[in-house]
């Protein structure tokens, strides 16, 4: 995917083809070393609290790779440039923290030597004022942000971008509970279907900005907040947010940020139209490196996947029933297909005496949130979802996840079930599928190199067994039909359903029925069916002449 030509990278580097490699230095984890406790990542004493109130005591490997790579060069004195990174991690292994520790740590950097370089001025000014007799000069007084009469563009140290709106609450709750025990740092979260009024409010003085990029870019052509002094950009989920076509916005964003000092970038994969961002948005060379957590083969393996195939979708509603119903559930994410499908399901599961709601797009930003609280709130056991919560929920609570409909691209299926078993918790992924879905599971498969041994439940087996995938089969030039001197396409009509099928039927040239097309043109001439006459000739609807 080609960005925008306004959209010129930090180093001068023509385009590419997709999939060309990207001039950095590879960082791959092969096999996660034993985890050093966080102490020992460098981090800001009061991070070092917050993070042991949350009950973690050592670092993830993609925490334990990413945070000394990206706080390289940002001690005290020490101007190397930052480096930027590009991280393929999947839902679940930590990268939230892995990404937000370093920005925390830079902007309590940047805080205090904000705040020693106050703490001079003050004391020059007071020694100017002694040295002519008067009194040392008052501090200012803290104006109200909210007042519009002390307003001022809000001008964030740091940017995270994420592709939907509940991913960036999420973000923003964890960042938030971060810096519970650091002073002066605030985050605020800018999306969609939320008021104005509201947001423009919480981006007063804040020093971290979570946002998706539609919302942000509103709030910065109607002069509410500039990007100039934003020093790290980071893009989480970037292959979610190409695929919802974010393209244009992601360029202008680059070019508003064009004065930062870090772009951190992280990605399921590193797809073609992944590459081709990261190669606009970085510096290449030394400064960038890949890391790399997780191969396929060892990803989620604290969950647990079955498969169950159906017959119809009413076999498919028991089987989840029956599987709701089991007592070792404590909150579990029912995904469907489409809006239509989620509200009808909730529903149902209402009526049967489910606590359940319907989460998905269509409804309002401040429903869908009330409903997230209350699911993290413990009020409600059962969320049916579209893929809208794909990304973005983080409940510890969440024990299991039903696939009643499967995802459109294999790649959400990955993010579906990493809602459960996250962070070392186990968890179970339980798909129901029908035999038309035989090609999609193939592909999920494929994707995940993983294999879905299928189970069944007592009573409520298949009827049909699942047949392999079919093909369709070239044509070889011998199989192909030898064109119109060989046969022709025949109709016919089906005695069942009354219309009419094509088959292709092969004409024989015989003595007694010779082929009018294979003769020459005296032959064809001679060979006419013979005219009719008399009665023959009437139509068949005029009335017949009385004798």
């Amino acid at each position: 995917m080609i960005f925008l030509k306004a959209c010129m990278s930090l180093i001068d580097c023509a385009s590419v083809a997709d999939g060309a490699d990207i001039p950095c230095t590879p960082t791959t984890l092969e096999a996660a070393p034993t985890a050093a406790p966080f102490a020992e990542l460098g981090l800001h004493p009061d991070l070092l609290q917050a993070v042991a109130d949350l009950g973690y005591t050592q670092p993830t490997p993609v925490q334990q790779r990413v945070v000394p790579l990206a706080l390289a060069g940002t001690g005290t004195g020490n101007h190397a440039p930052l480096h930027d990174l590009m991280v393929s991690s999947q839902t679940g292994s930590g990268k939230t923290a892995a990404f937000l520790l370093p920005l925390l740590q830079q902007l309590l950097q940047q805080q205090a030597r904000a705040a020693e370089a106050a703490r001079l001025q003050a004391e020059q000014l007071a020694a100017e004022a002694e040295a002519r007799g008067e009194a040392p000069p008052k501090k200012p007084r803290r104006k109200n942000p909210t007042n519009p009469r002390h307003f001022k563009a809000a001008e964030p140290g740091a940017l995270v971008l994420c592709p939907t709106r509940e991913l960036a609450q999420q973000v923003m709750q964890d960042a938030i509970s971060l810096v519970r025990h650091a002073r002066g740092l605030r985050i605020a979260a800018v999306v969609g279907g939320l008021p104005y009024g509201v947001q423009i409010a919480r981006l007063q003085n804040a020093n971290l900005v979570v946002a998706t990029p539609g919302r942000l870019l509103d709030l910065q052509r109607s002069g509410q907040l500039r990007l100039d002094a934003v020093q790290s950009l980071v893009l989480d989920e970037a292959d979610r947010m190409l695929d919802l076509g974010f393209t244009e916005e992601l360029a202008e964003i680059h070019q508003l940020c064009a004065n930062r000092q870090q772009t951190l970038m992280f990605s399921a994969t590193f797809a073609p139209q992944v590459r081709q961002l990261a190669l606009r948005v970085m510096r290449g060379g030394d400064a960038t490196h890949q890391v790399h957590i997780d191969t396929p083969q060892q990803r989620h393996a604290s969950i647990t996947q079955k498969l169950y195939w159906a017959d119809h979708a009413a076999h498919k509603r028991a089987l989840l029933d029956h599987w709701l119903r089991d007592p070792a559930i404590d909150q579990a994410i029912v995904f469907a297909s489409t809006q239509i499908e989620c509200d009808a399901l909730a529903g149902d599961l209402q009526q049967a005496g489910f606590a359940a709601v319907a989460l998905h797009g269509a409804l309002p930003q401040g429903l869908r949130n009330r409903r997230l609280n209350a699911l993290r709130d413990g009020h409600v056991q059962i969320l049916v979802a579209t893929d809208v919560a794909a990304r973005g929920i983080d409940v510890p609570t969440i024990t299991h996840v039903f696939n009643f409909g499967l995802p459109m691209k294999p790649e959400d299926y990955t993010h579906r079930i990493g809602r459960t078993g996250r962070a070392g918790r186990s968890g179970l992924a339980i798909t129901f599928a029908e035999w038309r879905d035989q090609r999609r599971m193939h592909a999920i498969e494929q994707h995940t190199r993983q294999p879905l041994q299928a189970e069944t439940v007592a009573g409520l087996e298949p009827r049909a067994r699942p047949k392999a995938p079919v093909r369709p089969r070239k044509q070889t030039p011998a199989s192909r039909p030898a064109g119109r001197l060989d046969g022709r396409f025949h109709t016919r009509a089906d005695s069942r359903t009354g219309s009419e099928t094509g088959h292709f039927r092969p004409e024989t040239n015989t003595g007694d029925h010779p082929s009018p097309r294979n003769m020459p043109r005296q032959k064809q001439a001679n060979h006419r069916a013979p005219q009719r006459t008399g009665r023959d000739t009437q139509h068949a609807g005029a009335p017949r002449r009385g004798r």
